[in-house]
């Protein structure tokens, strides 16, 4: 099979599994998920190597826009308002989730500590992909103004996907080189934290000043271009400085709000257009490289494991809203929006099997039946909780 004819079929098959499952009011996600198991069925050895070659691309742009969005809807006079507890969100719950799992992935599943820990935090992120755009849509709706919960949990759900990931590449340092110690790895949290953020702070300045210089000669289609390329290189530099480039990207976007807001909103639009296809690209492959067969056996203990991990994850969301101004259906609210998992697991469920990790089909295994599970749930939970839960602000 040809690229060529590979990568439409994959848009149209994920894009018509998406409008289908709309229309059945099921989450579109979960359709794309399907039609990426049935494409995969196939078998990965009709894909052609350049297909190959360009997945991992594909999935690190997809989380390039979304996170791009998050930024783009992050403002400062509204973090300093919900600072303290969107740091404790982008903490509490995700060390809770992801230490419970590691304790059960390691004695039920027979996991080493390493890899359990891997997979823990691998399926401890919560999904940008199925809360920004949640998020996005009720604060545009005026729902939760008046304690900024939809910000509250876009930059503590943002925060809480970092911590998950520099943890799981810890946890894989750990279990792929034996030289590795995790005492001595204990001061890469804050030095990739740093790396990250300095550099999207520069960038962000930057491409401020040269946006805001060329409003009117730049349209917002190659300033959006400019933006996603830029963002792509951080990426490509984080990975080499082994730091947070994700959170660095959403800095970019939180900068270029507060110095060129009218720039900002046209890229946010035009973000939004280019998520359809990311969205569909990112799903559809993640349910591609799953196998069916080893996903069955892992069923009613991987769905129990899961579970566990969400009622940690809740408690961790209730103890890091205590204290703050919001309401008791608020917190309620932010528990719901914390439930659903998507983006990180299909970025890294496969990483595991890539690398030749023990486990590693259990663990991409576990990673998809994480987003089957989870994203309708905490889907249906925002739907359905948004406008019960939160009140509505006329703008």
């Amino acid at each position: 099979m040809s690229l060529t004819f590979l990568l439409p079929l994959i848009l149209l098959c994920g894009w018509f599994s998406s409008r289908l499952f709309s229309l059945l009011r099921l989450p579109p996600v979960l359709g794309m998920l399907i039609c990426g198991l049935l494409l995969g069925t196939l078998g990965e050895q009709v894909w052609p190597v350049s297909m190959r070659e360009l997945e991992p691309f594909l999935k690190t742009f997809a989380l390039v826009v979304i996170l791009l969005r998050a930024g783009l809807g992050l403002r400062r006079k509204v973090l300093n308002q919900i600072g303290r507890t969107a740091l404790a969100l982008s903490i509490i719950p995700c060390l809770l989730e992801g230490s419970l799992l590691t304790i059960l992935l390691h004695f039920c599943f027979h996991f080493t500590w390493p890899i359990a820990g891997l997979t823990a935090f691998m399926l401890s992120a919560v999904s940008p992909a199925v809360v920004v755009p949640a998020m996005l849509n009720l604060s545009e709706k005026g729902y939760g103004k008046k304690n900024e919960v939809p910000t509250l949990v876009l930059a503590g759900a943002s925060a809480d996907d970092v911590l998950a990931i520099t943890l799981f590449s810890v946890f894989v340092g750990i279990a792929t080189k034996p030289e590795f110690h995790w005492l001595t790895s204990l001061w890469q949290l804050p030095r990739s934290l740093i790396l990250g953020i300095l550099p999207g702070i520069a960038v962000g300045l930057l491409l401020a000043a040269l946006f805001h210089k060329n409003h009117q000669r730049v349209r917002a289609t190659e300033k959006t271009l400019i933006l996603l390329m830029v963002a792509l290189m951080l990426v490509q530099a984080g990975e080499m400085m082994h730091s947070a480039a994700l959170l660095g990207i959403m800095t970019v976007g939180f900068i270029l709000l507060e110095k060129a807001e009218p720039v900002a909103h046209e890229l946010s639009a035009k973000l939004s257009k280019i998520w359809i296809f990311a969205e569909i690209m990112l799903f559809v492959l993640i349910g591609m490289k799953v196998d069916p067969k080893v996903a069955l056996q892992a069923g009613p203990a991987a769905i129990a494991l899961i579970s566990a991990g969400l009622l940690a994850r809740s408690l961790g969301v209730w103890i890091s809203t205590f204290g703050s101004p919001l309401t008791q259906k608020e917190r309620i609210f932010c528990i719901c929006a914390y439930l659903p998992k998507a983006t990180v697991q299909a970025a890294l469920g496969s990483v595991p099997l890539a690398l030749g990790i023990p486990g590693g089909e259990t663990i991409l295994a576990l990673a998809v039946l994480a987003v089957l599970f989870t994203a309708p749930l905490g889907l249906f939970a925002i739907r359905i909780g948004g406008p019960k839960l939160l009140d509505l602000e006329n703008l």
